[in-house]
């Protein structure tokens, strides 16, 4: 099993979003970074591990514990002319964006990423790293059992 830390705005998908979805399960839409794509594609195993980080927001932090609950797949918003996520150079037989779907598995108390930053533990997360902007990036099992032996 692996482990990942995924961002999502919480005013377009939350954790409580995802708490309340049918079946407590959301396709995670709009990812359009090469790497983090790469990451659902080539890494990401049906039950691996999720933070569920909320970003860009006043408080960002993680906010709940998720799990992968599907292989990727391509991401229909790349088709759709009406969405932000929408890529004119991407068609159905050569889609250029996929996603995965994530379930909820409990909603925690925010882990500012302040309080990340407070813990030698965590120093080599990517999402502390200076200039991090990819919406989803790799957790070690160390890392992932600090935070939820300790810091929830």
């Amino acid at each position: 099993m692996r482990y990942w830390l995924m961002k999502s705005e919480p005013d377009e998908a939350s954790i409580d979003h995802l708490a309340h979805a049918p079946e407590k399960t959301l396709p995670w839409t709009g990812v359009r970074n090469y790497q983090a794509r790469n990451f659902m594609r080539d890494g990401m195993e049906l039950g691996d591990g999720v933070l569920f980080y909320h970003s860009s927001c006043p408080q960002p932090g993680i906010a709940g514990i998720a799990k992968v609950s599907s292989a990727a797949y391509p991401d229909p918003t790349q088709f759709d002319s009406s969405s932000p996520y929408f890529d004119p150079k991407s068609s159905q037989d050569k889609p250029r964006w996929l996603l995965v779907d994530v379930h909820f598995v409990r909603k925690t108390p925010l882990i500012p990423l302040s309080t990340l930053r407070e813990h030698a533990e965590l120093a080599d997360m990517q999402v502390l790293a200076r200039g991090n902007r990819l919406s989803i990036t790799p957790v070690t099992e160390a890392q992932w059992r600090f935070i939820t032996e300790h810091l929830l």
